[in-house]
């Protein structure tokens, strides 16, 4: 069956109509075309698909569309101002946290969502934001060095305003 729903995603509201069991995943990526949300497990487990949900990040493979609508929801297109990279964006790029890039925007979503809550977080707190985000070529040592620098440059930003 059909249903015809609203979704805000990226401050922008998109007029869908999905089948009751579509996920919020396949939704963002096959519905709005925002392919930057992964898909990689389909179980909640490898956090690829994190999107920031009422300000919470969340697995949107665990998700259904319908489940979504009302809520306000952000994907990693979303953080970018026009061509300047959101201070997380930049971060992962300058402390070589990319490699093959599957994870990146999962984890950025999730170091989002910490950082929206915790501005100055030490390690302990990064490793616990991050532990459903699965990566397999960086480890993790320059995940947590770059979302320690994005807090940085966060909380300079907030000083210079």
């Amino acid at each position: 069956m059909k249903h015809d729903i609203s979704l805000n995603v990226n401050g922008e509201i998109y007029n869908i109509s999905v089948e009751s069991d579509t996920l919020l995943l396949d939704a963002i990526r096959n519905h709005l075309n925002l392919t930057g949300t992964k898909d990689g497990c389909r179980a909640g487990e490898c956090g690829a698909c994190t999107v920031i949900m009422d300000g919470k990040p969340v697995n949107s493979c665990m998700v259904l569309a319908v489940e979504a609508e009302g809520s306000v929801i952000t994907t990693i297109e979303g953080l970018n101002n026009g061509e300047e990279l959101h201070p997380i964006q930049k971060a992962f790029v300058e402390e070589g946290a990319v490699q093959c890039g599957f994870c990146t925007p999962g984890m950025v979503m999730s170091a989002k969502g910490l950082l929206d809550k915790n501005p100055s977080p030490n390690t302990k707190d990064i490793r616990k934001a991050i532990r459903g985000n699965v990566c397999r070529c960086t480890g993790y040592k320059k995940i947590e060095k770059a979302i320690l620098h994005a807090a940085e440059m966060i909380n300079e930003d907030k000083k210079l305003d």
